[in-house]
């Protein structure tokens, strides 16, 4: 089964640091990791989307990225 989370940035400048603290901690739990934000103007915004692939550890991840953002899963 894959699973993957979602995670809504709204201010990617103020919380890049708690996010990469997180997902380092998770690192082996971790396979895939995608960036995502729209670009306006030729420059980044600061609102974005992170999904990540979990193989381990699934309920333990969704937990803590839940306390910090909003997030969505998908298994399948």
């Amino acid at each position: 089964m894959t699973t993957i989370i979602g995670i809504k940035l709204e201010n990617r400048a103020k919380e890049a640091l708690k996010l990469q603290e997180i997902l380092t901690n998770y690192g082996c739990e971790i396979q895939t990791r995608i960036g995502l934000h729209p670009m306006g103007d030729y420059k980044c915004n600061n609102y974005g989307i992170i999904l990540i692939e979990v193989v381990a550890k699934v309920n333990e991840v969704y937990d803590v990225l839940a306390k910090h953002w909003q997030i969505q899963m998908m298994k399948f």
